[in-house]
């Protein structure tokens, strides 16, 4: 007699993923904007855009991943944190351009279904949305049997956001004398890690839970802190200044995100005295041997968001920052040039 098969036989729980989605039904509600319609279970998210309060809106969206980092993830079994780095890549970037999000969609690939593994992928990703004040409207757990080995997983997520025609951020505001404030990051964020992962783990030898007096926590904690949501910093700014460009420092580093903020005849010159370079982009560098130009065009150096305005205005955001508890720094100016990014100070001295 032929064995009867089934789904579950081949693989994939479907009962595993009802109870993921009941672990992160209030994870997710908890996230819920007023324009949010209907419930989680349905086949689309469903958001009633609140176009009056508009004269133009503009629609934008970003869509991202957190990479390499994921392995992190997997070798410490730490899930609880990953799903910020995956919303923070998408909010970071739409807010660029002076949107606001509203709303975000997570996609789950996992080898097998763990319900509590997904449920601490989700809470992350939930508790991220609620600090951007982004609605988490829907998404989709796929059990991929023999497809990821089991235990692992990749996330990927998009962002939809808004802003007023007439506010949206280009390039065509910056000019020559502006100066670039920037933001702290809140470590490496969640770009450059093969490199990371070769110069700690291949390199160095470590297994994660090394503890290093230098950054008083052990390296797989610090490598795991998740991207910093810079929503809440900038949403304030924009209502408030005439912001000249935004640039969100991911993979890339300064040299190839600057440029993007900048119109065509203009460069930036950066000054890298100008803030101290956090404990773990130092020991990265003396570990592996990298040349500081490749730490600066892999990493954030301890800035994760640039702004550009006018000098008047540069003074007033500092002041606005300041006065909201914000350490803000200022880096760097515009000048002549072609998209050209120059820094100069401290270890580029001479």
């Amino acid at each position: 007699m032929t064995e009867k098969l089934t789904y579950k036989d081949a693989g994939v729980d479907i009962d595993a993923g009802n109870r993921s989605v009941q672990l992160i039904k209030d994870s997710v509600k908890a996230t819920y904007r007023p324009e949010v319609l209907g419930d989680l279970g349905g086949f689309g998210g469903l958001f009633a855009l609140q176009a009056a309060n508009y004269k133009e809106p503009v629609l934008v969206s970003g869509t991202d991943g957190v990479g390499t980092k994921l392995r992190l993830a997997f070798m410490l079994d730490k899930h609880d944190t990953i799903g910020q780095d995956a919303v923070a890549m998408c909010v970071n970037d739409i807010l660029v351009q002076g949107a606001e999000p509203l709303f975000f969609l997570d996609y789950l690939a996992v080898g097998k279904l763990d319900p509590d593994q997904v449920a601490d992928v989700v809470k992350g990703v939930a508790s991220a949305c609620r600090e951007s004040g982004c609605a988490l409207i829907g998404g989709e757990t796929a059990e991929m049997n023999g497809f990821y080995p089991e235990g692992e997983y990749d996330i990927a997520g998009f962002a939809v956001g808004v802003v007023e025609k007439s506010k949206l951020i280009t390039s065509e505001k910056v000019k020559e004398g502006d100066i670039l404030l920037g933001l702290p990051s809140s470590g490496v964020h969640s770009n450059g890690y093969s490199l990371v992962r070769k110069i700690v783990f291949e390199h160095k030898g470590f297994k994660g839970d090394e503890y290093i007096e230098e950054l008083g926590k052990t390296i797989g904690e610090e490598l795991l802190t998740p991207t910093r949501l810079y929503p809440q910093s900038c949403l304030p700014l924009l209502k408030e200044f005439d912001l000249h460009g935004l640039v969100h420092i991911t993979g890339g580093g300064f040299y190839d995100n600057i440029p993007r903020a900048l119109p065509e005849g203009l460069a930036v010159e950066v000054n890298a005295e100008a803030w101290q370079v956090p404990p773990i982009f130092k020991l990265l560098q003396q570990w592996g041997n990298v040349d500081w130009p490749e730490m600066y065009r892999t990493f954030n150096m301890g800035i994760g968001m640039v702004l550009i305005a006018s000098i008047d205005e540069a003074e007033k955001i500092e002041a606005f920052l300041a006065a909201r508890g914000e350490t803000v720094y200022e880096i760097g100016r515009v000048v002549k040039g072609n998209h050209d990014v120059t820094i100069k100070g401290g270890v580029f001295r001479g």
